[in-house]
């Protein structure tokens, strides 16, 4: 290689390393709004202030559902045979539709034997039941009490995304009733294992 040939072959590489930043550059710089094409276009996804709250608003299921709430009341009361008192420990709750929530009710038993209740759940109004999922709920089995006990009684629940965006309020309520039939065996097998008096 001649003496006026090296200058020209290094002025060459120069410029191809200058040509490779420039044309990385440029492929960084339309990162940005090829993600946003790719969002919009692909994913149907609308940015409105850059791609972390895109993220966040896949991850939420879509920022206008995160922003939406319910109010969701409790109510609860015992039939007229059921001497127990049963309240819920909070009359209502915000929730966001898609999330897992928990209430809690209270109940005791003012009687003076052992009872077994049975509650009877009713979601309002009729249109939002459908939308209302309990995922656990001591309506799911009948509950006893001994005289004067009290117990926390749980329960966790869904509010359905597709829940009709005109229904704000939807009320939990819940009504114990006596099981007779329960509360009779609880009774004789309780009578049947209490010590005898001797004669």
């Amino acid at each position: 290689m001649s003496e006026a040939q090296a200058p020209a072959k290094r002025n060459a590489g120069w410029l191809k390393l200058v040509g490779v930043a420039l044309v990385a550059f440029a492929f960084t710089f339309s990162l940005v709004p090829l993600y946003r094409i790719a969002c919009e276009k692909v994913f149907g996804i609308r940015l409105e202030q850059g791609p972390g709250q895109a993220r966040a608003a896949v991850a939420g299921g879509g920022e206008a559902r995160k922003a939406r709430t319910v109010t969701v009341q409790f109510d609860g009361g015992v039939n007229s045979k059921l001497p127990w008192a049963f309240r819920p420990a909070q009359l209502s709750m915000q929730v966001v539709p898609g999330e897992l929530n928990e209430a809690m009710y209270v109940a005791r038993n003012d009687g003076d034997r052992a009872i077994v209740g049975s509650a009877t759940p009713s979601v309002a109004p009729a249109r939002a039941s459908g939308h209302f999922t309990k995922t656990e709920c001591f309506c799911f089995t009948a509950q006893t009490l001994q005289p004067g006990e009290s117990r926390d009684m749980p329960v966790r629940f869904i509010v359905d995304r597709d829940l009709p965006d005109d229904v704000k309020t939807i009320t939990l309520s819940y009504t114990f009733f006596k099981n007779e039939d329960l509360t009779a065996r609880l009774g004789a097998a309780q009578s049947a294992n209490a010590p005898h008096a001797a004669p």
